[in-house]
Order: C-alpha cells, then structure tokens, then sequence
C-alpha cells in the first residue's frame, strides 16, 4: 500500500505541473483524492470529505456538486450561510411559542417532549423529520384553537337563539295582557254611575280601577318597547355570530392556501395526500405525481429583481392551478418548487395533461413592467401504482426531476423512460 501511495504521490505532482496549478494544500489534496482513484485505492482524509457532506442539507449537496467543490476548505463559504447559533436558539423558542395553542389550553405531552427536545438542541431544526415533526404541530396547534373557538361559538349562538324565542314569547304575552288590560279599562269606563243609586263607594272603585288600569297598561307598553329592543339587539348579535363563523371558514380556507401563488400550502397538500392514499388503497385508483421546478429561477431573481420572480412563481402556478382537474391537487412544495397529483387511466391522458402545461409555458412569455421573460421548467413524473408506498413514489419523482435539470433542463421526464 505504501507503494501505492508513493506512486499516487509522485502522479498528483506531475498532474499539478502539467495543469500550471500550485501545489497549495488545497489544491494538492483535490488531485491526491482524484488520482487516488485511478488506483482503486480508499483514502481514509477523501472518504470523510464525502461523509461530511451527506450529512449537509440537500440544498447544501446540491450546491456542492453544481459548483465542483471537493475539499473542505472551498466548502467553507457555503457552511458560513448557515444560521448562527444565537439565530437558532431565538427560532427554537419562536416556534416552542408557535406550537403551543393559544385558545385551546390543552398541551399533550408530545409536545411537551418535542419543545424540551428542541430547546436542548436547536440545531435539529434543520434536520427534515423534525421539520416535517414541526409542520404536524402547526396543523395541530391550528385543529385545537379552531375547535375550541367552533364549539364557543356554537355555545353563544345556541344561547342567542333561546334568548331570541323567551324574547318572541314574553312580547307575544304582554301584547295580549296589554290588550286585556285594555278592554278592562274601557268595560269600567263604560259604567254609569249614575244609574248606580249615587252610592260614592262605586264611584270611587271605578277612579281606582281605571288609574290602576293606565298604570299597568303604561308600564306593559313599556316593557313591550324594552323586549322589542332587546330582540333587535339579539338579531343584531345573531348577524355577528353568523359573520364569525363565515370568517372563521374563510380563514381555515386561506390557512390551506399559499399565500403568493393560491395553491395548497405544503402542509396542506400532504393532508390531501393522506386522503388520496386512503382512496388509493381501497380503490386502487392509479395516479402520478409530478415535481415541477422553474429554471434558472436564482438568475431570474438576480436579473429582473425578486418583485418579478414572485409574478412569475404566481402565474405558473396559475397555470397549474387552470389546467388541473378539482379532484387532482396542485402544491406549493418549497421556493420554486411545484407538486401535483393527477389521476389517470391511460398513459395518453397523463401525457396530454404533461403536454398541455408545457406548450403553454414554452408559447408564452411572462409579462413584468412590460418587459417579456421566457421561462422553462424541468419536471420529474412517477406512477404510484409501481411502487410500495407514496413516499417511494415522491422520492423518485424528485430524482427524475433532478436528472432532468442536469440533462440540459426544459424536460420532463416519466420513470418509464418517456421524455417530453
């Protein structure tokens, strides 16, 4: 071995003065790791460079491979955009307060756990399955505040409505009392004393009983006016109860929607999924599942500024959105990245729908300030049915979609091999 270290030695030299590169220690341990290879021979210094990287986000790798890097000293720059530990320790208790339902006072001892985890290791924010841990506690800090504030709600409407009926009876009844009391006032008045023998007691019965008359009958018309002003006022509550509810789906309805391009959030989506998993396991209805991704996207944003690359996000996905049917589903997967599950008998109407998005944005320029941008995008296509699980099928959907961007872009690739 030490023979072959030698001669991967004396070759990494010759290699170095043959390309006018300077045997810096950078520079040399890159040719060493690449001619070491040409012997077949495992170096322990290159195997822990490529360890180390599979342990960095996916956004990192692929960074690291576009741009060539292989020695941790060029990696360097791109480690240093990470976030500072004070930033992550601050975004650790941020989300313990986001988490943590703000109307429902019930916290199950998951939580609990996973926000004592995270406080002791913020870190583990970048990790996917603590995200994707995250990204559940929202969905059910959400569930549990807008539970207690629907079953609060109810409560109050059911009250203003049995409040509203005491209020109909209780006006219906003095009506009726005002009215009798009405009728006996005017049989009172109606007596002649004078025929009454000129007894003063009579005389004096009918003035108590006629003022005690209007007295009462004062004091029903005013009760009568107070409960009928009470009841508009329970109307009045009953309008503002009913415009709660209304806000309250509104807002469950844009919480599912992504704010910038209107098509479901991540977390939105992957709630749908479940749901066309379910139907798919007892149905076994077949259906595919589409990565999108805009290209060149960074240099979009660098030229004309990110206020376009936001047009341009929102009208693709428009685009998406027309095209696809109500019972498929369109996704915002991450920065410009599109998801999509369509339904599909024959291969033909799963391409038609591949063909139809694609014409559409290699036609058409995309308007801003009246400047005309020509935009394409890569696309990678799995079928559910040939595969065990929807995670499968997702994981090769992002593959192809990869093998997509690095075989020249503006193609859309299906795992059968069909290009488009």
């Amino acid at each position: 071995m030490q023979n072959q270290i030698n001669s991967i030695v004396k070759d990494t030299l010759i290699n170095l003065k043959q390309k006018g590169i300077p045997a810096t220690p950078n520079e040399y341990h890159k040719e060493f790791c690449n001619v070491s290879k040409t012997y077949n021979l495992s170096i322990k210094e290159c195997k822990q460079f490529k360890q180390l990287v599979s342990k960095l986000s996916k956004n990192e790798q692929i960074e690291i491979e576009t741009k060539g890097i292989q020695t941790f000293e060029d990696m360097i720059p791109i480690l240093l955009n990470r976030v500072s530990k004070d930033n992550v320790n601050t975004l650790a208790k941020l989300f313990q307060e986001a988490v943590t339902p703000s109307i429902s006072i019930d916290v199950d001892e998951s939580l609990q756990k996973f926000s004592i985890k995270i406080g002791n290791s913020p870190a583990l924010l970048f990790e996917e399955d603590i995200q994707k841990e995250m990204q559940e506690f929202i969905t059910k800090r959400f569930e549990a505040d807008k539970k207690v504030v629907k079953q609060k709600t109810s409560d109050i409407a059911k009250l203003l409505t049995l409040m509203g009926q005491y209020f109909n009876d209780a006006i219906h009844s003095s009506g009726k009392g005002s009215k009798e009391v009405s009728n006996i006032k005017t049989q009172i008045q109606s007596i002649d004393m004078q025929k009454s023998n000129g007894f003063e007691e009579l005389t004096e019965l009918q003035s108590k009983l006629i003022d005690a008359a209007l007295t009462i009958e004062n004091e029903m018309s005013h009760v009568g006016e107070k409960l009928s002003s009470g009841k508009s006022e329970v109307e009045a509550l009953e309008q503002k109860i009913k415009k709660l509810e209304e806000e309250l789906d509104k807002t469950r309805e844009q919480s599912t929607k992504d704010h910038l391009t209107g098509v479901l959030t991540r977390g939105a989506y992957e709630e749908e999924v479940k749901k066309i998993e379910a139907s798919f396991e007892r149905n076994n209805t077949q259906y595919a599942i589409i990565f999108f991704d805009l290209d060149h996207f960074k240099k979009i944003n660098d030229t004309h500024g990110h206020q376009a690359g936001d047009i341009i996000l929102s009208t693709f996905a428009k685009v998406l959105n027309k095209n696809t049917r109500e019972f498929d589903i369109v996704g915002r997967y991450g920065g410009e990245e599109f998801v999509a599950v369509v339904h599909f008998n024959l291969k033909r109407e799963l391409l038609k729908y591949l063909k139809r998005i694609k014409a559409i944005i290699n036609d058409n320029d995309f308007l801003y300030k009246k400047e005309k941008i020509h935009v394409s995008f890569s696309a990678g296509v799995a079928i559910r049915n040939n595969h065990p699980s929807y995670e499968s099928a997702i994981q090769k959907a992002d593959m192809l979609l990869y093998q997509a961007k690095e075989n020249g872009r503006n193609k859309i690739i299906i795992e059968d091999g069909t290009t488009i």
